[in-house]
């Protein structure tokens, strides 16, 4: 079955990727890897911005997740190689967070939850879950990724 078909199993609806924000490409295919950079939450065309442990709550930053890897399939699949991936290799979860805030784990389960349902067992990751002061445009969170290619 077809990554597209799996997504339409499970009635997703890729929305467009997004232009990049600075000086860098959204993906770089290289040695057998996609390489994806940083991708933010939109959800209906909205940035989430925010920061959890304040004015975010845990399952309005897992959501955030799941829309930043929403952003990433969407990436590949301007890429040309949504249909290639042969594994979910890496995820990198950066969160928007006040010191006290300690579920950034949780927060970033949003992106790993969505690469599982949609990959299966080669949706598995290794990952990076980190807090953070700060991210671009005020979002709650950004998710970066490497992903094994055919």
């Amino acid at each position: 079955m077809s990554i597209e078909a799996r997504l339409q199993d499970l009635g997703i609806v890729l929305p467009e990727a997004a232009a990049p924000v600075a000086s860098y490409v959204p993906v770089v295919v290289q040695g057998g890897f996609a390489h994806v950079s940083g991708q933010l939450p939109f959800v209906d065309g909205e940035l989430v911005t925010g920061r959890l442990g304040d004015d975010v709550s845990l399952e309005e930053g897992a959501a955030a997740a799941r829309a930043c890897g929403l952003m990433i399939l969407a990436q590949l699949k301007a890429a040309g190689v949504l249909d290639r991936v042969e594994r979910v290799v890496k995820l990198g979860g950066f969160v928007n967070s006040t010191t006290e805030f300690t579920d950034q784990p949780k927060v970033i389960n949003g992106a790993s939850d969505l690469m599982l349902d949609v990959f299966g067992e080669v949706g598995k990751h290794a990952r990076a879950a980190v807090g953070v002061p700060a991210l671009p445009l005020g979002a709650a969170v950004e998710v970066d990724a490497v992903i094994a290619i055919a």
